[in-house]
């Protein structure tokens, strides 16, 4: 690493971003007694980017005269070498008019150069260029890639297939349920059960109250016993779904517990006034939890805009008429 090779590349001007990140790159690999000779694929590490990429803006630093390239085979074997960067501020960085001849090598404009390569009579073997070169593709052909994209196929396709087996397990589900509600699915279904949206209200008893889906359908075979007709969409079973939720959470506290509760208030309690009730569902209405459309009477309602407790636009957002 040379910090006055990285100052220099600091000060230079008029380069595009990602140019001055390779150009800082190559002076940070410049060591002042022996030059700047990092790989392409090191130096396409560094930067970030592909190799293919770090041609074009090795090409541009050398046309802006910052660079010089010189492209190094070991004379015995002929096997490609790292390309030796000449910077601009150094003492050998040639003129013009001069040719450089480090390393007993010929001038380096890029893996795609244009200059004229010995006829090797295997034909071109690169990318880009269709004059022949010589038989090194091994060693300094242009990837047109270092990272190239590769599909992922498995975890998409399992997260897919996933999804697919959860909503047709769920549309067994609301099949069901449908069928314990006692609607005939091949008649036809009344307008609130069709689409998404009743669907999505089911997903909430789960979802919100957890309930598992046999003890919904539990529930709403429970409910034909006191309702001759189907219910008029999901919302009308929201009550019933409530309770056996209640009842999921207190195990111990029977039905007969419950009404043995209600029905055992001593006669001195004082009741809530409308005041408390506002507030209480006020409370429910600005909050974010699940509340049913049909849990607040019109009284409540009144009473909460009378008290300037809730907005008109609050409880329309919250489906209370």
């Amino acid at each position: 690493m040379s910090h006055y090779a990285t100052n220099w590349a600091i000060l230079q001007r008029g380069l595009k971003p990602a140019t001055k990140i390779v150009l800082w790159h190559l002076c940070d690999r410049h060591n002042p007694d022996f030059g700047c000779f990092p790989t392409q694929v090191r130096l396409a590490a560094d930067c970030e980017m592909s190799v293919s990429s770090l041609n074009d803006h090795l090409r541009a630093l050398e046309e802006a005269r910052l660079i010089h390239r010189v492209r190094c085979h070991d004379p015995q074997t002929h096997r490609r070498q790292a390309t030796r960067y000449i910077l601009g501020f150094e003492d050998r960085f040639p003129d013009p008019s001069d040719e450089e001849d480090d390393c007993a090598s010929e001038p380096d404009d890029g893996d795609d150069s244009d200059d004229p390569c010995p006829d090797s009579g295997d034909g071109a073997i690169s990318e880009k260029s269709p004059k022949p070169s010589p038989n090194l593709a091994g060693f300094h052909l242009r990837n047109s890639e270092t990272n190239p994209v590769r599909e992922p196929l498995r975890e998409p396709v399992k997260e897919e297939e996933g999804a697919r087996a959860r909503d047709d397990r769920f549309e067994e589900f609301f099949g069901t349920l449908l069928d314990a509600l006692g609607f005939d699915t091949d008649a036809g279904l009344p307008g609130w059960w069709q689409g998404w949206p009743p669907r999505e209200h089911v997903r909430r008893w789960i979802t919100d109250l957890g309930l598992t889906e046999d003890r919904i359908v539990a529930v709403a075979r429970d409910s034909r016993s006191t309702h001759p007709n189907p219910p008029d969409g999901p919302r009308a079973l929201d009550r019933a779904m409530e309770r056996a939720a209640n009842a999921t959470s207190n195990p111990k506290l029977s039905t007969d517990d419950k009404r043995r509760k209600r029905g055992g208030k001593p006669a001195d309690t004082p009741r809530a006034s409308m005041d408390e009730i506002a507030g209480f569902y006020a409370g429910l209405v600005n909050g974010d939890g699940y509340l049913p459309s049909n849990a607040i009477s019109n009284t409540v309602r009144n009473a909460m805009l009378e008290r300037k407790l809730v907005t008109a636009e609050r409880l329309r957002a919250r489906g209370v008429a």
